[in-house]
């Protein structure tokens, strides 16, 4: 059956190239040995089996961030994300890291935005109702991936928007090259992850990832930087979610949130910097009714 499914997807791609003329055949085969990797890897993933490099020895995981860490309200742990190091080990040993400088709060059945609006649980949202740290990979346009994480509350999860690149960027880069017309321009390291699709290009996050554990996983995890302090409030913006429009109110709250003057941010709005910056005081400013504990 897995044969059967590469032999389709290599059809596929020979169909489209044929008939964009975007790819050259060194594109087309480095899209179609990535594509096949990451088909791999979920088959083994489904199947219990984690492939691991016997070359390469288990990295040092002192700062990995455990269960405590993902088991706070939605929002509060969508600003604990900011500064945070996503990794993600690679087939070959190598470590793929990059800093989370925006994410997205999304608090689940009272927020009309979220997927999970109204307790809603479906095949696809699973992860949101799993326990904190779980990991809620979803497809947008039918070929681009989203990573999301859950945090406390019911089908609350955070999305993770964008990352400043910090190890492997050679391999990032060739990762969202594979997806890029022939002859475009090198992307810059800033542009590498500044978005929510393109970090999981960059990262090589595959669909599999979906309801695996943040916590213990042993192919992506989240460490705190021992060299960089954590984020003040005023550092933190607080600015509406993006491409949410058509939800009304839902998508006027400030739920969005980046390190103010970060080049790796997707988008900057300064409105919001402006008033972030008056209201940085009131730590219960953006909080939803889903964060307020007693």
């Amino acid at each position: 059956m897995a044969g059967r499914k590469r032999k389709m997807l290599a059809l596929t791609i020979a169909t489209a190239t044929e008939h964009t003329g975007s790819l050259d055949g060194r594109s087309n085969r480095a899209e179609l040995k990535l594509e096949a990797t990451k088909e791999r890897k979920c088959e083994n993933a489904q199947s219990g089996e984690v492939e691991r490099s016997h070359y390469f020895p288990k990295s040092n995981q002192q700062h990995r961030l455990g269960e405590d860490f993902f088991n706070q309200p939605c929002i509060r742990l969508a600003k604990a994300f900011l500064g945070k190091v996503l990794v993600h080990r690679c087939e070959d040993g190598a470590e793929l890291r990059g800093r989370i400088v925006e994410t997205e709060a999304y608090l689940g059945g009272e927020d009309k935005a979220s997927h999970s609006a109204g307790g809603k649980r479906t095949e696809r949202n699973t992860a949101m109702f799993m326990k904190p740290g779980t990991i809620y990979v979803y497809p947008i346009y039918g070929i681009y991936l989203c990573m999301n994480v859950s945090s406390e509350g019911e089908g609350a999860a955070v999305l993770l928007r964008s990352l400043e690149p910090l190890q492997g960027q050679s391999v990032m880069r060739q990762l969202r090259g594979a997806r890029r017309k022939e002859g475009a321009r090198q992307l810059k390291d800033k542009e590498l992850c500044n978005g929510p699709s393109k970090l999981c290009q960059a990262l090589n996050i595959p669909r599999c990832f979906d309801r695996r554990d943040l916590a213990s996983d042993p192919e992506v995890w989240l460490e705190r930087d021992p060299d960089t302090s954590p984020p003040k409030a005023q550092d933190i913006v607080s600015a509406p979610r993006i491409g949410i429009e058509s939800h009304g109110e839902w998508a006027k709250k400030p739920w969005r949130f980046y390190l103010r003057g970060h080049p790796c941010v997707s988008v900057v709005n300064k409105e919001a910097e402006r008033q972030s910056q008056s209201q940085s005081g009131n730590v219960m400013n953006d909080l939803g009714p889903s964060d307020v504990q007693s």
